[in-house]
């Protein structure tokens, strides 16, 4: 079992990278992809993470893995496998795009995330979201709210920043009773404390991929809910910039939907891709490697991808 599309605290996630790599490890994942939003900070240190626990189990047995272990309670190991496996650690990223249809999201894969060219422009993605975080503290502060960007910044340590942790601060101090709520009222598109914030688009997201040496993904297709000629228009577009891989295997595709989206693989030359789009607590009932219970991504879905990489 593998999963290719999971989210730490470095992004909206809840796990920090670590976590991740341990909780990936207690369910016997043999790859894993790191995929946070528009950053790769958390990728080095699940990579060293991993490392280290596939020497001790190699050196120590899995007892000494599993006395390491370390991650938030209430998380069950249903879909592992009999003993520990360290996981591959796929260096990974997932671009929040913007196309005439609204958000498309592109998955890199296999990324260099140690490119200084490459984590340079990625910088450049983060400095432009701060300023957002910095005026969605000031409008919320606006409408009564005791918040600061400073606030937010102690309360989330070491994040890039999301709506996602501004929706979880107005829950824990009860302006909200519900993260949907939050979005609803205050941070969602046409709310008074919303700030849109600079997107690239699908096509220079997989440009951006190709250029630092990954396997640029369309990521889960059907949750756009664009139209069948949208959605191919789309995937046109995407594959004269380079797009090589679409996400077929996700937590809510049906099976129709499944099915639907290997057609469109097979029409375009396109290779499955899959991934639960774990973000622990920050999306209940959403677990690393099965989604909400039926995910299963083989492991032959990550060998046909490496065989795209540069």
């Amino acid at each position: 079992m593998i999963d290719l599309h999971a989210h730490t605290n470095k992004s909206d996630g809840s796990f920090t990278p670590t976590q991740l790599a341990d909780y990936a490890t207690a369910k016997g994942l043999r790859v894993l992809a790191v995929t946070d939003h528009d950053t790769v900070e958390g990728v080095e240190e699940a990579l060293q993470r991993s490392l280290y626990l596939r020497q001790l189990l190699e050196e120590k047995g899995a007892e000494a893995v599993r006395a390491e272990l370390s991650y938030p309670e209430g998380y069950p190991l249903s879909g592992r496998s009999d003993g520990y496996e360290a996981p591959e650690i796929v260096p990974g990223i997932e671009f929040s795009t913007n196309w005439e249809h609204g958000d498309i999201h592109v998955i890199g894969l296999g990324v260099n995330h140690r490119d200084a060219a490459f984590t340079a422009r990625l910088q450049h993605f983060i400095d432009s979201r701060e300023g957002r975080n910095r005026e969605m503290a000031q409008r919320l502060a606006d409408v009564g709210i005791g918040i600061s960007y400073e606030g937010m910044l102690q309360m989330f340590p070491d994040c890039v920043l999301t709506r996602a942790h501004f929706a979880k601060y107005l829950l824990e101090y009860g302006y909200v009773k519900s993260s949907r709520e939050a979005f609803d009222r205050y941070l969602g598109p046409g709310c008074p404390c919303y700030v849109p914030r600079e997107k690239v688009t699908p096509e220079e997201a997989v440009r951006m991929t190709l250029e630092a040496g990954g396997i640029p993904i369309l990521a889960h297709p059907i949750i756009y809910r664009l139209s069948d000629a949208h959605l191919r228009e789309l995937i046109g577009r995407m594959i004269r910039a380079g797009l090589v891989g679409i996400e077929c295997y996700y937590s809510t595709h049906s099976a129709s939907e499944e099915r639907y989206v290997k057609d469109l693989a097979k029409e375009y030359g396109l290779v499955l891709s899959g991934g639960s789009d774990f973000h622990g607590i920050n999306k209940p009932g959403l677990d690393l490697g099965t989604g909400y219970g039926s995910l299963y991504i083989h492991g032959d879905v990550w060998e046909n991808l490496k065989k795209l990489s540069r």
